[in-house]
C-alpha cells in the first residue's frame, strides 16, 4: 500500500477515537471535546495531503480513489452526528441540514457506481472541492462551540460565535447543494441507457 493510501486508511481508522474522545463525558473540563477536535482537523487537513502526494508522485490508484472519498464522507457524517448527538448544533436546522449534506454524498457516490459500470471515471469538480473543504470547517467551528458549551470560555461572544457557526453550517449547506446540482447536471450522460 502506497503513502497516500496509507494516509487515508489511517483517516479512516481515526474516526472512531474522534467519536470516542468526542462522546467521553467522563473526561474532565471538555478535554475529551478538545482531543476530539483536534484529531479531527488533523483527520480533515490530511484529506488535503494525500491527494496531493498521490497526484505529485503518480502514485494514484484505484484503491486511493476509493478510500479517499469514503474517508471524507465518513469524517464529515461522524462530525455532523456527533455536533447534533450532544445538541450543539440543535433540531430542526442541524436534522435539516446533516440529511441535505450526507443526501448529496449518497447520490454523487451513486452517481459515480453507475459511472464506473460504464467504465467512465467522474472526477471531483472545483464546487465539490470548495464544499469539501468548507464542511470540516464549519463542524470545528460547531466542535469548539461544544467545548464552550462543557467549560465556558467565550463569555459576551458565545451569541455571536453561535451564529457564526451556523452561517457557516449555512453556507456549507448551500456549497452542498450547488455543487450537488452541478454534479447530476454536468454529468447526466451518465444516466442514459
Amino acid at each position: 500500500m502506497n503513502l497516500p493510501n496509507k494516509i487515508s486508511m489511517t483517516r479512516i481508522i481515526a474516526i472512531p477515537f474522534v467519536m470516542f474522545f468526542y462522546l467521553a463525558d467522563f473526561i474532565p473540563n471538555a478535554i475529551g471535546k478538545i482531543i476530539a477536535l483536534v484529531l479531527f482537523a488533523v483527520i480533515a487537513f490530511t484529506d488535503l495531503v494525500d491527494g496531493k502526494i498521490a497526484r505529485s508522485r503518480g502514485l494514484v490508484t484505484d484503491l486511493g480513489k476509493f478510500l479517499d472519498p469514503i474517508a471524507d464522507k465518513l469524517l464529515m457524517t461522524t462530525g455532523l452526528l456527533l455536533i447534533l448527538a450532544d445538541g450543539t448544533m440543535i433540531a430542526p436546522w442541524g436534522v435539516i441540514m446533516t440529511i441535505i449534506i450526507v443526501a448529496r454524498e449518497f447520490i454523487v457516490s451513486a452517481l459515480r457506481q453507475i459511472a464506473a459500470t460504464k467504465n467512465v471515471v467522474l472526477a471531483a469538480d472545483m464546487l465539490g472541492k470548495i464544499k469539501a473543504n468548507f464542511q470540516p470547517v464549519a463542524i470545528a467551528f460547531f466542535m469548539l462551540l461544544a467545548i464552550h458549551n462543557v467549560t465556558p470560555f467565550l463569555g459576551s461572544f458565545e451569541f455571536a460565535y453561535t451564529v457564526i457557526c451556523y452561517v457557516l453550517m449555512g453556507i456549507a449547506t448551500i456549497l452542498t447543494i450547488i455543487s450537488g446540482v452541478n454534479y447530476l447536471v454536468k454529468n447526466r450522460a451518465v444516466f442514459k441507457v
